[in-house]
């Protein structure tokens, strides 16, 4: 039977999956798909039966439903790249790899034949219009970026659309920082230059990949200005005790998440066409499963009538 494990936003605050992420892990010999985000982090295994209820979960997953910010898009392409990558390195079971398939190709249905999306926000679109709530100047004022990454990326697009021009960018590998910079006008600054990124930003972002905190009260210098910093990273990139600091206001994924749901509408509306949809594909999906096990059972048949 197929089997996951789940951590997710609706259960678990921001520190609590950062507590419990390292538990949901298999041993690396087991066959399964690790989907790890911002938000969850989930593993499937196993072979045989998919669980209704399972399959359901991950397709509504897959269509944006279970997101924080309802339908928005990046959770398809996470979904995607977590299977490819499980791909690669196992030889998954057919029901595994049909499950996730299926989940992709729901993904597909729902953002093609619903308006889910369409009122839907990034995390990157959230902070950028974070920025203008505060009044931020962007052709006057300087911004950090840590982390090179497609989240990254997208932030650096909505800065630039909004006239943005002072832009560092740091990333523990230089070389990418260095390309991204390239890319969009910006300055490539070596992590370890971070106290110096610290003293003269305006407004900094972090989100990077590592497994723990790389921004702590004593980076900051005692002579930097205020600061406006914003944490997307999972596991968080600033210690929350940053946030305590006089002239630091600190705002991490769920504080971003807050301000979208209150300043920005979506199409709930939609959500009962996207459902319509997981229900089509969760019965194409118990057809397949019932046509396996007759499968099976005429296999099986055969092979003891020969015996015989």
């Amino acid at each position: 039977m197929i089997q996951s494990k789940s951590i997710n936003h609706a259960d678990y605050t921001l520190a609590e999956r950062e507590n419990l992420s390292a538990t949901i892990k298999l041993d690396q010999s087991v066959p399964h798909v690790l989907l790890a985000t911002c938000n969850r982090v989930e593993v499937y295994w196993g072979e045989g039966e998919i669980p209704d209820k399972l399959a359901r979960h991950l397709f509504r997953v897959a269509s944006g439903l279970e997101s924080s910010l309802i339908g928005e898009r990046a959770i398809q392409g996470q979904l995607k790249q977590a299977y490819v990558q499980a791909a690669r390195n196992y030889s998954l079971s057919s029901s595994l790899n049909r499950l996730f398939q299926t989940a992709i190709h729901v993904g597909k249905r729902v953002r093609t034949e619903t308006k889910i999306a369409e009122g839907a926000v990034s995390h990157s679109q959230v902070t950028v219009d974070m920025l203008g709530e505060y009044g931020i100047d962007l052709k006057n004022k300087i911004v950090g970026i840590i982390g090179i990454n497609k989240l990254t990326e997208n932030i650096l697009k909505f800065l630039t659309a909004r006239g943005a021009v002072n832009i560092y960018l740091s990333n523990r590998n230089i070389e990418k920082a260095v390309e991204m910079a390239r890319k969009y006008n910006g300055t490539a600054m070596a992590l370890d230059k971070k106290r110096d990124l610290l003293r003269f930003s305006h407004v900094l972002i972090c989100a990077t990949s590592a497994p723990h905190s790389l921004i702590h009260p004593a980076d900051f210098p005692q002579d930097r200005g205020e600061i406006l910093v914003f944490d997307l990273a999972f596991p968080r990139d600033v210690d929350q005790c940053v946030g305590d600091m006089p002239g630091i206001t600190l705002y991490n994924i769920e504080d971003i998440e807050h301000f979208a749901k209150q300043t920005l509408s979506y199409r709930q509306n939609e959500v009962k066409s996207a459902e319509k949809i997981i229900e089509e594909e969760m019965a194409k999906l118990g057809k397949w499963q019932e046509v396996k096990k007759t499968l099976l059972i005429d296999s099986s048949f055969i092979k003891q009538t020969s015996e015989c």
